[in-house]
């Protein structure tokens, strides 16, 4: 029986849950190889800034499943090996490995090669101390450079990854100075919530300077020494990169693969992109359901899931991925942030009529021991009452309440339907009216009114 054989672009979560669905699954003659070009694999990206302000251990800790394990499930992992071009007529791929390279034939190709952090011109600085925050090798390579003496940091980007590497390296002792273009951090939720999270960014002694806008960095050759803004220079003796990332599809783009809008690369619901062509994770761009409008929401659940949907089709099986609703969630310190479904300003640019509501309530029944206050928001479509999005900041156990919005945004819920819901309560975990009934009821009120 002829041998069939698959090769993975990226050893991280899509790549290698599409190999192991796929080994599961297909054949006992597939083939399956992997290449991955930094040292690690199946690793949690998101758990770097813990790693980096010592609140885990690392970077074993942060590591699901090593090369040794894969290869006792007959999937031969490559760490070191870099994927340098794609020949979809020749069905080869050429891979570099130190000084070697080397041609390999593949018969079906999920690529998985993940994101790359944006680096803007004024970082292209060879100096030591900047650093995006993508890899385990990248959280590594910070930790080591945090040495004795370096004692003043700048992150630049007051997203997700900015707050939380700027609260890691607070608890590393040094001073932080956070840089964000916008009005106020978190541009993700609306600027009345990201006021609250700027409060608590404050609170944690962090220098949060909002409008600010980064034009180049000072060096002395071997390292960085200050960041220049539009407002005055900032001395930094490391610099840390918040601004985001883009999909990583150099490759792809030229081996003639199709790139959608956002830069990611377009699959259909199965995740394949052509005849024997996957793609999986931070590269591809997803549909949005309640926008309808294509995205790039570069998350470790999205990835597993959807190399999870590739292998299975290789394997021989049928499964689909249907879109996210942009659920997402972090913590500074003790305060927690969360959203799904469409903040303000992207509900706008979908062209809704909407109202919204926000509301201010408490974790717990008000006369429990700690209970504290929390703010949520919520937006439901004018004409229909449909909940739209919702946010929520808060401590202790209020976060994880974006769950049962993202369920009822998933499903097109209206917010007169969310009053009804039946959900838990007990004084130790909810007031007698959750705060998402409070808040689907005064957004129906918004209704009417």
């Amino acid at each position: 029986m002829e041998v069939v054989r698959l090769i993975v672009i990226g050893g991280d979560a899509a790549g290698m849950s599409a190999a192991s669905q796929a080994r599961r699954r297909g054949p006992d003659d597939l083939e399956i190889l992997a290449f991955e070009r930094g040292d690690y694999t199946s690793y949690s990206a998101c758990g770097i800034p813990y790693w980096v302000g010592g609140l885990v251990d690392g970077p074993e800790a942060l590591i699901a499943r090593d090369p040794e394990r894969f290869r006792q499930d007959r999937i031969e992992v490559r760490t070191g090996h870099e994927v340098t071009g794609i020949d979809l007529d020749r069905r080869t791929v050429t891979v570099r490995a130190g000084d070697r390279v080397l041609d390999e034939g593949f018969d079906q190709l999920v690529y998985a090669a993940g994101a790359t952090p944006v680096r803007p011109p004024w970082a292209g600085t060879p100096a030591g101390g900047v650093f995006g925050v993508q890899t385990l090798g990248d959280g590594a390579a910070l930790r080591d450079w945090l040495a004795p003496g370096r004692s003043t940091a700048v992150v630049v980007g007051g997203g997700y990854i900015g707050v939380e590497m700027a609260e890691a390296l607070v608890r590393r002792g040094l001073t932080v100075t956070l840089l964000e273009k916008a009005p106020q951090p978190m541009s993700t939720v609306d600027p009345d919530m990201g006021a609250l999270v700027a409060e608590a960014v404050r609170g944690l002694g962090i220098d949060l300077r909002t409008g600010v806008t980064v034009s180049a960095l000072e060096t002395d050759g071997d390292r960085v020494r200050a960041v220049v803004t539009d407002a005055g220079t900032i001395p930094a003796d490391v610099v840390v990169l918040g601004l985001g990332v883009r999909p990583n599809t150099a490759l792809a783009e030229a081996a003639g693969l199709p790139l959608g809008p956002t830069g990611g690369l377009v699959t259909d619901l199965r995740q394949q992109v052509t005849d024997g062509i996957w793609a999986a994770g931070d590269c591809t761009q997803v549909l949005h359901r309640v926008s309808g409008r294509p995205a790039h929401v570069p998350l470790g659940t999205h990835a597993n899931k959807q190399g999870r949907v590739a292998g299975i089709n290789i394997g021989g099986g049928y499964a689909t991925f249907p879109g996210v609703v942009g659920t997402a969630i972090t913590k500074i310190c003790d305060l927690e942030v969360a959203r799904t479904g469409l903040s303000s300003r992207e509900a706008d640019a979908a062209g809704y009529g909407y109202v919204t509501a926000t509301i201010e309530s408490t974790n717990r029944a008000g006369y429990f021991p700690g209970a504290v206050p929390m703010t949520v928001k919520v937006l439901a479509e004018r004409d229909t009452g449909v909940l739209l999005g919702a946010q929520i900041v808060g401590r202790a156990e209020a976060a994880k309440r974006i769950d049962a919005f993202a369920v009822a945004v998933w499903n097109r819920m209206t917010v007169t339907e969310m009053t009804s819901l039946d959900l838990g309560y007990a004084p130790p975990y909810a007031p007698v009216w959750d705060p998402i009934l409070i808040a689907a009821r005064k957004a129906e009120q918004a209704l009417r009114g």
